[in-house]
């Protein structure tokens, strides 16, 4: 299959690399365009807008950053919706708020493309071994059309229904992450306050029930201070954001989700932002200091 793959950061550079892997020819499309390079020298083939990565191309995949990079990207200049051909597939699989993800199925529809709603959980790891978790909404026919695909870079793809819901599940997943991770910085950074040593925090706050199990995969991140971003703070922090408008949207209250989300910006504000999220430890260190 000819794939177009729009998206070439952290995450969409592996999923894009293990489908070259498994000899599908890509035309790809990133505004930096540098990081396009090492797909080129596996035989993909680098155009300079997303409207000439979409012709020609029976499915389009993106991986973009933030809902307002998808709209520009699909709808701008040079956006690839007009450029796709009728019947064609376009699987959104960045992170975006629900409503988003609707609307954008909604113009595909009006323009005879079949939009699948695809973001995945995992990070740069599983992404670039093939273990994601595909977390999809959408009609069956599509979704059949891209499992193969979705089997080679991903470990599990959950169906869920209907356009939307993939996002719906992305944003719960996240918001869990994000406030789990908190959680554990502060529990943390007061132990370490109140005389207890780093190691025998972690060695007996890892191994309870309460704490979530990703946390023990975090570890050598704090403890070697090293926050190479395999999932950039300000991107989990967009990601609270998202999922508090879904909350305004619905109705909800979501308090501790707010109290995240302003956390999380003052940290990207204060420059942790590139960094990995669980940086959020070191951020609350450096306070207290």
């Amino acid at each position: 299959m000819n794939i177009a793959f729009i998206g070439l950061g952290i995450m969409g550079s592996r999923m894009a690399a293990n489908l070259q892997k498994a000899g599908h020819a890509l035309t790809v499309f990133n505004r930096t365009a540098t990081k396009a390079e090492t797909l080129e020298s596996g035989g993909a083939t680098v155009v300079a807008s997303p409207a000439v990565a979409a012709k020609n191309n029976t499915l389009l995949i993106s991986m973009l950053s933030t809902p307002e990079v998808v709209l520009e990207t699909a709808m701008g200049p040079n956006g690839f919706l007009e450029a796709m051909e009728k019947d064609a597939i376009w699987m959104n699989c960045s992170t975006v708020n629900p409503s988003f993800a609707k609307e954008m199925g909604m113009l595909a529809a009006k323009k005879g493309i079949r939009y699948i709603d695809a973001p995945v959980a995992g990070t740069k790891g599983p992404a670039e071994k093939g273990e994601l978790v595909f977390l999809v909404g959408g009609e069956a026919a599509p979704v059949s059309t891209v499992q193969p695909l979705l089997d080679i870079m991903g470990k599990k793809t959950l169906q869920l229904g209907e356009i939307g819901n993939g996002s719906n599940m992305k944003m719960l997943i996240n918001l869990l992450l994000a406030q789990s991770m908190l959680a554990f910085s502060e529990a943390m950074v007061l132990g370490e306050a109140m005389g207890l040593k780093q190691e025998t925090l972690f060695n007996v706050l890892l191994n309870v029930p309460v704490t979530a199990p990703f946390l023990a995969l975090v570890r050598p991140k704090l403890e070697k201070e090293d926050f190479e971003a395999n999932f950039p703070l300000q991107w989990i922090q967009k990601d609270l954001h998202l999922a508090t408008t879904t909350a305004y949207e619905q109705g909800v209250a979501m308090p501790s989700l707010n109290i995240a989300k302003e956390v999380f910006a003052s940290a990207k504000q204060s420059g942790y932002g590139a960094l990995d999220f669980s940086a959020i430890y070191q951020y609350y260190r450096k306070k207290r200091d």
